[in-house]
């Protein structure tokens, strides 16, 4: 069933934690494959989805000769992203300390810094910008409160009145800044140290019901896409929708793409016996192909690190994920690379974006093409970079 051409397909697409609309995704899709098809010398266009109420598109392309049409589902949970983030400016601060505690108590922190410094760093940045956000009130507050003294001496408490205002004014700023984005994001993680909120389970059984549906359609390929947090997500929901026996033997080919994700950070808490069970389970499963894909220029993202071996839950069974790279130094022109080189959420994406000087990973070709993943990927070498060393201290997995 892996082999052969594939003319229509189902791509479910897992969002990391992003608050934002899914209309982003379709959006970024339009422009970026269009771009692509440019480059690369095929045909791809987007139409509207209908008759559906999830959100989505349809694309229709001409590649290596084959039409394929494919219809694209985003699994949405940004409202339950937005409902996490509306928190406090002093619930932050006291998200700050319990996501900190969560982390360097449970020796997490440590662990995480000997895999990569970069997705570490970005789980600093909040803690760190947030504190010196609170130095610059206290000090501005200090500043005021001397002149206020200059008129009466007790006036000069009446300085501590800016600490709000100046604080209010940061998290005004945050779309430039992104600390209280972090903040939000590392502690829904941190909150159950590593299991998944009641909310969130709930939700990714919905997402199980949807793809388990698609797998009884007549579509060639379900393909499920998990990038970022969404890539921890769609390893949970496969493994229940395989434990469940709801891939028919005789249906689609079941694929797995992950991009840029960061599993270590939810794997490596001491409560997280839930995600690595499902990486263990589903890193033995044959009923799927899965491919890891990461970036050593994505700060952000765990690169090259697999995560079942890292999570210490690799058995002799394994035989995914293929981890490979994306390359972005090589796979992106100098000029391109040099104007996306310090722009670390956009790097973020570039998985799902053109590339002007693509290798064997193309977006729009996996999504919209005429291989299964596993047709694409037959015989591929995993990255030779690749981390493998099981680094996690807990190893402990749900029954």
């Amino acid at each position: 069933m892996t082999n052969k051409t594939v003319t229509s397909r189902r791509v479910f697409y897992i969002p990391g934690y992003d608050p934002i609309h899914p209309r982003r995704y379709r959006e970024l899709y339009r422009s970026e494959s269009a771009a692509q098809a440019a480059i690369s010398g095929y045909e791809i266009t987007l139409k509207p989805k209908t008759g559906t109420a999830r959100y989505g598109w349809r694309v229709e392309s001409a590649i290596d000769g084959t039409e394929v049409r494919a219809e694209f589902d985003v699994l949405v949970w940004s409202d339950i992203v937005r409902s996490s983030m509306e928190q406090g400016i002093v619930a932050t601060y006291l998200q700050l300390i319990r996501t900190a505690w969560t982390y360097i108590a449970s020796g997490a922190l440590g662990r995480l810094m000997r895999l990569r410094k970069g997705p570490v760093i970005a789980a600093l940045y909040p803690v760190a910008f947030l504190l010196v956000q609170l130095v610059l009130a206290l000090a501005l507050a200090w500043g005021l409160g001397q002149l206020l003294a200059l008129i009466h001496p007790w006036l000069v408490w009446a300085g501590l009145i800016a600490v709000p205002f100046v604080l209010e004014w940061f998290r005004k700023k945050d779309g430039k800044f992104f600390a209280y984005y972090l903040m939000h994001d590392y502690a829904y993680s941190a909150r159950y140290r590593g299991a998944n909120p009641p909310e969130l389970e709930a939700r990714m059984a919905e997402f199980t019901d949807e793809i388990a549906t698609a797998l009884t359609t007549d579509v060639q390929e379900v393909l499920v896409v998990g990038h970022s947090s969404g890539a921890h997500l769609a390893v949970s929901i496969l493994a229940d929708l395989i434990r469940a026996r709801r891939v028919p033997a005789n249906g689609p080919t079941l694929s797995f793409l992950s991009l840029g994700q960061v599993v270590p950070m939810v794997s490596f808490l001491p409560d997280a016996q839930r995600l690595r069970a499902d990486l263990q389970y589903l890193s033995e499963r044959d009923e799927l192909t899965w491919v890891d894909v990461t970036a050593p220029g994505d700060g952000c993202a765990f690169a090259l690190c697999d995560p079942v071996a890292v999570s210490g839950v690799a058995t002799d069974a394994k035989r995914w994920p293929l981890v490979l790279s994306a390359a972005f130094t090589q796979t992106l022109s100098a000029a391109r690379w040099k104007e996306l080189r310090w722009k670390f959420f956009r790097l973020h994406f570039q998985y799902m974006c053109a590339f002007d000087r693509p290798g064997d990973y193309d977006y729009f070709q996996i999504t919209a093409g005429p291989q299964t993943l596993a047709t694409r990927y037959a015989g591929r070498a995993p990255s030779k970079s690749r981390i493998e060393k099981p680094v996690n201290k807990f190893r402990d997995i749900a029954a």
